[in-house]
């Protein structure tokens, strides 16, 4: 079923088409802004006042890389949380960090690429397009075929005849491959670790506490647990076909292997498959271990079961699953979980994108990606052979034919 993430129903139109950004800066979590002044958080004595609708309606424009950026930057929880591609560095970046949203060069907003039909926005990790084989199109069309794609733009052989060759690698790996070497680049850390086992530890007197790394980044939150962060992240890389496989409530698990929340589906033979960068998010989950699934558990609110008021998991496991009205056995413990991402944005100049060596080689980034055979990777030892051979009598032809031509210039000389 297509869900429309963009409906008007969800989303307030002017939390995209405020250009004053007050708007958005108020509409918290609920998505909708404060029209009175408030004490927030209760009872700390500080009141936020509330939305000047005369100064915002008078400020209504289009969508920019700063509008749109104030929900997709801070996704998981903070700059950079989620994505890893995706953060505050984008709102007026420069040409290293991406090429098309370049500050002083083409300058691409969001919606340059996702670019819109009645409010239907296209691209998405839930539906994303792996593999583009129609070419360049016009963009904005009032049809299906309006795909957020680097082909869609630069077509299938997008690079100049002196560097024809590097035409041939794109019926196997995704334009992100080689253009997007690494993410986070921007001197926003993405979060690569989360694990919640480590959550609602107290400090000596009994209180929640905060550990901030040398960057002073949060490495520790009572409420939250152990975080982990990378700047410039060599991605991983993975065979995608377009496909995105979730793991739902009330599916079985394994606690002794890794639980793919969500799963990229793809192979080297299936016809619809590249090679793609994402990144890996991995985690530590609350799981049942009578029926070996995960659990939702209960964190805010000012009930006493609430996890970030009383730091008991046992409480606030019951209440979310029984609020979900889905079946608890009373016994936890967490299990290492995974998510990937799709590495797309942050588009590096042709002078920084991959070099041949950095895949040809033994130290090659592909080093996990099977099914193919890579010169400088991989090796075969009658295959290894038969190059080799056929190099020397090439030399040995060479060398044959320079010496023939050598003395009978001679000859002829004299």
């Amino acid at each position: 079923e297509k869900f429309d993430f963009t409906s008007e129903v969800n989303v307030d139109c002017l939390v995209c088409h405020d250009t004053t950004g007050t708007y958005r800066k108020l509409a918290g979590f609920s998505g909708h802004p404060i029209y009175k002044d408030m004490e927030f958080p209760p009872k700390s004595g500080k009141i936020v006042k509330a939305v000047d609708l005369k100064r915002v309606a008078q400020n209504v424009g289009k969508t920019s890389r700063h509008t749109c950026g104030a929900c997709h930057f801070y996704g998981g929880g903070g700059d950079g949380v989620k994505h890893g591609d995706i953060d505050s560095s984008l709102r007026n970046p420069g040409r290293y960090l991406d090429i098309h949203m370049d500050k002083d060069g083409l300058n691409f907003t969001c919606s340059t690429c996702h670019q819109t039909w009645g409010h239907n926005v296209p691209g998405s990790r839930y539906t994303p397009t792996a593999m583009d084989k129609k070419g360049a199109r016009i963009r904005g069309k009032s049809d299906a075929d309006n795909l957020v794609t680097c082909e869609g733009c630069h077509g299938n052989k997008p690079h100049p005849v002196k560097h024809a060759k590097l035409n041939d690698h794109t019926r196997k790996l995704a334009c992100q491959t080689c253009h997007i070497p690494l993410f986070a680049r921007g001197n926003v850390a993405t979060k690569m670790l989360w694990d919640w086992s480590t959550a609602g530890n107290l400090d000596k007197d009994g209180k929640p506490y905060v550990v901030k790394d040398s960057a002073g980044r949060v490495s520790y939150d009572t409420k939250k647990g152990d975080f982990k962060y990378q700047n410039h992240v060599i991605p991983e890389y993975i065979w995608f076909n377009g496909e995105v496989n979730y793991t739902l409530l009330g599916d079985k698990l394994d606690p002794d292997k890794v639980v793919q929340i969500n799963r990229f589906e793809g192979s080297p033979t299936d016809g619809k498959s590249k090679i793609w960068p994402v990144k890996i998010f991995h985690g530590k989950q609350p799981y049942d271990k009578i029926s070996k699934s995960l659990l939702i558990p209960h964190t805010f609110g000012p009930d006493d079961s609430a996890f970030w008021s009383n730091f008991n998991w046992a409480k606030s496991l019951e209440f979310g699953m029984r609020h979900a009205n889905l079946p608890y056995s009373g016994e936890y413990s967490f299990v290492s979980t995974e998510m990937s991402w799709p590495i797309t944005h942050m588009v590096s100049p042709k002078e920084d994108a991959l070099e041949c060596s950095q895949c040809h080689s033994a130290a090659s980034r592909l080093h996990k990606v099977a099914g193919i055979y890579m010169p400088g990777r991989d090796s075969h030892g009658w295959l290894d052979i038969l190059g080799g051979g056929a190099a020397l009598l090439a030399l040995l032809g060479v060398v044959g034919h320079g010496t023939l031509r050598y003395f009978g210039n001679r000859k002829g000389g004299k």
